[in-house]
């Protein structure tokens, strides 16, 4: 039996599709090991002339999902005609859907992208996230949607992804022992900012447990109970100062939290 299997994927777009297909099935064969190669943005016959020639000589399985029609019927055609076993990841759904629907597909590649704005808005959500996470740069306070605060593992870069990947662009400051608060903080609506808190037994633990990921002694300075209740005061008096919402994550998925934020954000009351 062969434990070794070529697999192509193919596409006229990104092929986000079709990994997505490939992941989901090879997954499900642990003792097989699958040599994947990707090919998107296939535009020519001629150039997926070439790439078929390679998947014969390999033997490869071939999954594609290929829009435009004259791509679609060669790569079927010639699957079919040298042998090679292959799935069409959208023919047969696009076919079903113009029977039910009555209406000729546009057969576009690509064009869930171009139109979808949320997605795009998402990308540049999460951009945003990644380059104000942790405070590096105190102006995108006055940029962000939500911004986070809380001492060190109360999950504001997690939480700060989650949003993102809701279309919220979110920056997060840690809060350090005796390290000054940027203006920028007292300069933003109170309304989009939101203080993260922990119960000081969890957080405890938490910190002893990433000291040990680190190889490192778990009692320290940093996960000491006496200053993490201090490093908690200290946030709280913050977030009164402030007058923010405070949310106590130590019983919350993440999920949880990010519900509780957008409920609380002006425009979703």
């Amino acid at each position: 039996m062969n434990k070794n299997i070529k697999l192509y994927v193919m596409s006229d777009s990104i092929g986000a599709t079709a990994m997505s297909l490939a992941q989901a099935v090879t997954v499900q064969f642990p003792d097989t090991k699958f040599q994947v190669k990707r090919f998107p943005f296939i535009t020519t016959t001629s150039i997926l002339k070439g790439i078929l020639a390679s998947a014969k000589r390999e033997d490869a399985f071939i999954i594609h999902t290929f829009i435009t029609e004259e791509l679609t019927n060669y790569i079927n055609d010639y699957c079919q005609k040298n042998s090679i076993r292959h799935y069409d990841g959208i023919s047969s759904l696009l076919n079903e859907l113009q029977e039910k629907t009555h209406e000729e597909p546009l057969r576009k590649p690509g064009i869930n992208h171009e139109t979808d704005k949320d997605y795009f808005k998402r990308i540049e959500a999460t951009e945003f996230a990644v380059t104000y996470d942790d405070g590096k740069d105190p102006s995108g306070f006055l940029k962000a949607d939500i911004v986070l605060l809380g001492v060190s593992r109360t999950s504001k870069t997690p939480l700060s992804l989650y949003l993102a990947n809701l279309g919220y662009k979110v920056a997060n400051l840690p809060l350090v022992p005796h390290v000054k608060i940027p203006k920028e903080i007292f300069e933003i609506d109170k309304n989009k900012i939101f203080g993260l808190t922990n119960d000081p037994e969890i957080l405890n633990n938490i910190r002893k447990e990433r000291m040990i990921a680190y190889g490192l002694k778990p009692n320290t300075h940093y996960s000491n109970i006496d200053n993490i209740e201090d490093e908690l005061k200290a946030a709280n008096e913050l977030y009164k100062k402030i007058g923010c919402l405070v949310i106590n994550v130590a019983h919350k998925s993440i999920e949880e939290t990010a519900t509780l934020i957008l409920e609380s954000l002006p425009e979703n009351k």
